[in-house]
């Protein structure tokens, strides 16, 4: 017989949490699973910043085969050897880095030095104007500048790195280098081979919605790289135009760090343009260095109120105020490569949530034994057309 004790007790909890009002409950039961959902994020996060030197040149080789691809693509529509595409991109993509490497190194030995020794004259002519003008002595002047630099020097790696990090090392960075290059050649070379691979880990009832989603978040990818490189082509016209036109030096090495660092978005282009406005001040004056100023921020104004809105925004559908968020939270959770890699990730988050809600995904049809039935398929008719190629050519020689 069931104990009346325990009846009571029961009665008495399911009584005291109906007594609660309906709201309590529900951000109760939403607040627990809010605290699993977080526990299991953080565990993930500190999982990627343990592997952060597989991670960090995984995403990048990601980003540069959504970039490579459509060549890839259309020497397959030409009806050509994939592997000819490949070779062309990768051989495209390593020209163009060696002219630009070329071009900032060349640019740079030339007027490197001079830029060093012309910034001593002006900052010693700025402690003079000060001293002169408010009475700050050059010895206070200088302390608070020490005083900066070692602030500077003593967290120099959380400024720098963040909690991804970058290689600490010669060693990681060639490791890191080399695993960005393989790993990009294999995803041009069999990308579609890797992604269905991937999904057979999954169960199948959930190859069709993961592949639909992780194609729409591949398209936003590939958006993002091609649209972030005309913006940032645009930023470095303009500001490399600016400088040419106000008779700033250095100004092709300028427009080609502009460009670089335009792909980390908003922040990128205003730290390589105020280095421009540096410049200015350094050899034209504080008058010159203004007007300089001016253009860096005309050039960003363009950028925030024309190509990012519209051009960006109708690319990878981010608010602009989205994607000022996400780098800054990039920025501050894993430094550098967060604010990198912050804008596509959230594009490829956008647009796979949007297909899961949407549930966008043929039902019925596994795309990874479709795959794999297509892939046995051809693979067959190869070897009868090597088979039967190498009959003709046995009748031939008879």
């Amino acid at each position: 017989m069931e104990d009346p004790q325990n009846s009571r007790d029961l009665d008495a909890r399911g009584d005291a949490a109906h007594e609660l009002p309906l709201g309590v409950r529900v951000a109760a039961a939403w607040s627990w699973r809010l605290v699993l959902i977080g526990i299991a994020l953080a565990g993930f996060l500190w999982l990627v910043v343990q592997v952060r030197i597989i991670v960090i040149p995984l995403l990048v080789a990601i980003l540069l085969t959504a970039l490579l691809a459509p060549i890839v693509h259309w020497f397959e529509r030409q009806k050509l050897p994939r592997s000819l595409g490949v070779v062309f991109a990768l051989a495209l993509f390593i020209a163009l880095v060696w002219v630009l490497l070329t071009l900032i190194i060349t640019q740079l030995r030339d007027g490197l030095g001079d830029v060093t020794s012309r910034s001593e004259e002006v900052w010693w002519e700025m402690l003079r104007w000060a001293e002169a003008t408010f009475g700050i002595s050059a010895n206070e002047i200088g302390a608070f500048t020490d005083q900066i630099w070692k602030t500077v020097q003593e967290h120099q790696s959380e400024l720098w790195n963040g909690a991804l990090g970058v290689a600490t090392s010669a060693g990681q960075f060639v490791a890191g280098l080399l695993l960005t290059l393989f790993s990009l050649i294999f995803m041009l070379i069999d990308g579609r081979r890797i992604w269905n691979w991937v999904l057979g880990f999954l169960p199948a009832r959930a190859h069709a919605p993961v592949d639909a989603a992780g194609r729409a978040g591949w398209v936003s990818v590939g958006q993002y790289v091609r649209v972030q490189i005309f913006v940032a082509f645009v930023d470095a016209v303009g500001i490399g135009v600016g400088a040419a036109v106000l008779g700033v030096p250095l100004a092709i090495p300028i427009a080609i760090l502009v460009f670089l660092g335009s792909f980390i978005p908003f922040l990128g282009a205003i730290s390589t343009g105020l280095l421009a406005a540096f410049v200015a001040l350094v050899y034209n004056g504080p008058v010159n260095a203004l007007l300089m100023l001016g253009v860096v921020i005309l050039v960003n104004q363009i950028e925030g109120h024309v190509l990012q809105p519209l051009v960006m925004g109708s690319a990878v559908r981010v608010h602009p105020l989205g994607v000022v968020l996400a780098v800054s939270t990039g920025a501050l959770l894993a430094g550098i490569p967060g604010a990198l890699f912050a804008v596509p990730l959230a594009a490829a988050a956008n647009s796979i949530v949007n297909v899961l809600v949407k549930r966008q995904w043929e039902t019925g049809v596994d795309p990874v034994a479709d795959y794999h039935r297509r892939y046995q398929l051809q693979h067959r008719a190869k070897h009868r057309a090597r088979a039967v190629a190498k009959m003709r050519r046995k009748e031939g020689r008879s």
